[in-house]
């Protein structure tokens, strides 16, 4: 083996989780230049289904570093707000979609509708994340109607799957009436749809804009199931049953004051493994300190918006700490 190879299979070995944080910020950037130039690209078709390849490759390598990496994506960050939003909700739909064990056919539509449900304004989205004033009439009016739009711009992209583009039509129209159904009582149609609002609804509520700050993990989380359990749309709870009330890559307070990250589920999605990074008085610890709060102690009290917290983690540092917690380096 020549040198620069061995030092390429030694660089593999030691930092893997280095190239799949990579890969995720090159599939981002892919994902941009689909939303924001979708008619310059071409076979588009092929390059979403390429996309969703991609995706659950990557999520298939490590469900716990694939949520850590989307909710500091849309939490910690508005850059780029339209792609990131949609990247955490592709992700997650994929996510459900195992949990839900919805055939193939079903979650490929999930995933691709949630790629693009916004595909006709992109550029608004973002623009609006980075803006402090208030929305205007003619931006109000683009927001209302972007969904048929955007089932109308998939129509002349060469999107004929008739669940797709119903998803993406009626993923801000699901009926009232019809979200508390089990959902076993839904067409697939309908559970398609009611799966994709209530991702949207839960990325949105985490993610920041300039005009105000995303809600906590929890907070998204309580407003989605609301306060009448036995009204509770079910599809919130199995949200919260597969990624917890404070899932991979949530800041959380501690009960010894600490501030922590939350690295992976653990055993349970009610007792996470977490890392802190600063102490009660806001001291930024040289090495964080891991805990398995299944053990009792410290215990979660809640948990904070990502950009309430203002040092960064090392994702990569925390993605490995959180496999070592775990046994799996």
């Amino acid at each position: 083996m020549s040198t620069r190879a061995a030092l390429v299979a030694e660089a593999a070995t030691t930092n893997p989780y280095e190239e799949l944080l990579a890969q995720w910020g090159d599939m981002q950037a892919a994902l941009g230049f689909v939303l924001h130039r979708p008619r310059e690209v071409h076979d588009f078709i092929p390059k979403i289904r390429q996309l969703d390849q991609w995706l659950q490759e990557l999520v298939a390598q490590d469900v716990d570093a694939t949520l850590y990496l989307m909710l500091q994506l849309a939490s910690t960050n508005a850059v780029g707000y339209s792609t990131s939003h949609a990247l955490v909700c592709a992700a997650l739909c994929h996510i459900l979609g195992l949990e839900l064990g919805l055939p193939r056919t079903e979650r490929d539509t999930l995933v691709r509708a949630a790629f693009t449900m916004n595909i006709s304004i992109t550029e608004l989205q973002d623009e609006l994340a980075e803006r402090a004033d208030p929305i205007n009439a003619h931006q109000q009016s683009a927001v209302n109607r972007h969904a048929a739009r955007s089932r109308a711009l998939l129509e002349q992209l060469g999107v004929t799957d008739a669940l797709w583009l119903d998803a993406v039509a009626s993923h801000h129209s699901f009926q009232q009436d019809r979200a508390r159904e089990p959902l076993k009582n839904l067409t697939v149609r309908e559970r398609l749809v009611r799966t994709l609002a209530t991702v949207d609804r839960y990325a949105a509520f985490i993610s920041p804009r300039k005009s105000r700050t995303g809600r906590s993990a929890t907070e998204s989380m309580r407003s989605l199931l609301g306060h009448d359990v036995s009204r509770s749309d079910e599809v919130g709870f199995i949200l919260v049953r597969t990624i917890g009330l404070c899932p991979p890559g949530t800041y959380v307070k501690l009960d010894n004051g600490d501030t922590a990250i939350v690295l992976r589920r653990g055993e349970s999605t009610s007792f996470p493994v977490v890392a802190s990074l600063m102490d009660a008085s806001g001291e930024t610890y040289a090495q964080p300190g891991l805990h398995h709060t299944a053990n009792g102690k410290p215990r979660i009290v809640n948990a904070l918006p990502g950009n309430s917290v203002s040092m960064g983690a090392n994702h990569h540092t925390m993605v490995r700490m959180g496999l070592m917690a775990c046994g799996h380096l």
